[in-house]
């Protein structure tokens, strides 16, 4: 192994140890969001632009955050690798480098919004093992004719990285242990949710259109669209969690969770819809909520005159501003903590989340909140308001073609073309769909319990040999037709009809 080599292994596997023991500290000192891998991570999100995160969500889904700690991990490893060089020559720069990053890790962990002090210990523990390691790695020898002192040899690397790799495994896999056992999933598999006192409308039988590959009209929780902010996802036990309503109220409260299933219950469908969603796009799905009226809640604290705006707080520190008379004008609000009969999952925000119908998430849906401060606008930003999206965000007709998908090949006769379309609060009156720009034909709609949810709709095609488009487009309950103009969702939500081609054989 020549030099360069042996001080890149070295570089690597003192990062490791630096990680390990920050992991394991961390398991002791802030829990998942102290850890300095998830810190940079959770910053690099904050600080990332918005065209850049709606383009990771775009082609990413669900895995942008995957992508983000795996190139997290290669910057880590590369960066290591150049350090172990460097140390090689120049251990004291090398043992810099070092100190830099877990410098930048512990800044990146007590600038997060729920981090006490405490959040810079495990960068600076991990840091200081990672520099003794490095040390110990490159340290000079004696060469065994010369008798002079030289750089680090592969007996040298090959031994004492034995024993840093196996400080590093054995110390990130004892934090991760440790971390694990902050897991809410038993608590949330033990809470037993109350009887609805309104109970939700029945689904009518042909909600859901039969045709092979259409969407359910129901989404199951596991498949149901997660858009966030959150690296890891908060875990909060139902015994610690409480919500706090302030601001400008004349009561202030707080509840416990038991506090919070005392009140009456109601279960309502009610489709979600994240701002992010493209035309077309699967960011969308509809759910069987059970939860308190987030108004009846705010009339327990009473809203002084003035007030327009709930900036709600979510256990991480993540926030969002939903404007009051979108809760207080009769629509079904809720405090949620039941979703499809189930307590929420952990990943759409066990134990209590909100759920505004009418609204993108981004405005309505705080998930793991604790925090619910009455205020206006004038006087305090959310997360993605102070980045430019807009302050009210009513969801935006929208339709899309669920079958066939684009580019299928389909046999030429009787063809089902059939989708989903929504517009929350106002509901859908008709959907039309053309084929190669040719006029519009009305599809036949599902029936449907409420105006919150999404309708299926389906219309029987004459499809004949070659390329065709399809094209789709919505009226909600207004009268409003969707416009045809594509335009982005910064910063209110995409508009533009959806449109696919398929091959007719």
């Amino acid at each position: 192994m020549n030099g360069r080599s042996a001080g890149g292994v070295a570089g690597v596997i003192a990062g490791g140890v630096a990680l390990g023991v920050a992991e394991l500290s961390a398991a002791a000192a802030g829990g998942r969001q102290a850890s300095p891998l998830i810190a940079v991570g959770a910053a690099g999100i904050t600080l990332t632009p918005e065209w850049l995160k709606d383009f990771a969500i775009r082609h990413f889904g669900t895995n942008d955050k995957l992508v983000l700690l795996i190139g997290l991990g290669v910057g880590v490893a590369a960066t290591a690798v150049l350090i172990g060089i460097t140390a090689r020559r120049h251990p004291v720069i090398g043992s810099a480098g070092l100190g830099a990053l877990a410098v930048l890790g512990a800044v990146a962990a007590v600038t997060r919004p729920t981090a006490g002090w405490t959040a810079v210990i495990p960068s600076i523990v991990g840091g200081l093992a990672g520099m003794a390691a490095l040390a110990l790695l490159v340290r000079p020898h004696d060469h065994p004719r010369t008798g002079q002192a030289v750089g680090a040899d592969r007996r040298n690397v090959l031994l004492t990285g034995a024993g840093a790799v196996a400080v590093a495994g054995a110390s990130g896999l004892g934090g991760r242990l440790l971390l694990e056992r902050g897991n809410v999933d038993a608590a949330r598999r033990s809470v037993r949710l109350p009887r609805a006192t309104s109970a939700a409308r029945a689904v009518p039988a042909g909600a859901q259109i039969r045709v092979p590959g259409m969407t359910p009209f129901v989404t199951p929780n596991p498949g149901f669209y997660r858009v966030d902010t959150a690296l890891t996802l908060p875990q909060v036990a139902p015994r610690d969690w409480t919500l706090r309503i302030h601001g400008m109220v004349d009561r202030p409260v707080e509840l416990s969770f038991d506090d919070l299933l005392r009140h009456p219950m109601l279960e309502r469908d009610i489709t979600l819809s994240c701002v992010s969603n493209q035309v077309g796009g699967r960011y969308a799905g509809n759910a069987r909520w059970l939860g308190a009226s987030l108004a009846g809640l705010l009339r327990e604290a009473g809203i002084r005159a003035g007030a327009d705006q709930i900036l709600s707080r979510s256990a991480d520190g993540f926030t969002v501003s939903t404007p009051i008379e979108t809760i207080m004008d009769g629509r079904d609000a809720l405090l949620a903590v039941g979703m499809n009969g189930e307590p929420l999952p952990v990943a759409h925000g066990f134990p209590a989340r909100m759920v505004v119908p009418g609204l993108y998430g981004y405005v309505s849906a705080t998930k793991w909140v604790v925090d619910l401060k009455v205020t206006r606008f004038a006087t305090d930003k959310a997360y993605w308001t102070e980045r430019g999206y807009a302050d009210r965000a009513p969801v935006k007709t929208l339709s899309r073609i669920d079958v066939p998908r684009a580019f299928a090949q389909v046999k030429a006769g009787r063809v089902p073309v059939a989708g989903t379309a929504w517009a929350q609060h106002r509901g859908i009156d008709a959907v039309e769909v053309r084929v190669d720009g040719g006029p519009w034909r009305r599809a036949e709609l599902a029936p449907v319990p409420g105006l919150d949810t999404w309708r299926q709709w389906v219309l029987e095609w004459d499809a004949t040999p070659g390329s065709h488009r399809l094209e789709v487009r919505a009226t909600d309950g207004t009268g409003a037709t969707q416009p045809g103009e594509r335009v982005p969702p910064i910063p209110d939500g995409a508009t533009g009809w959806h449109s696919i081609v398929v091959t007719v054989t």
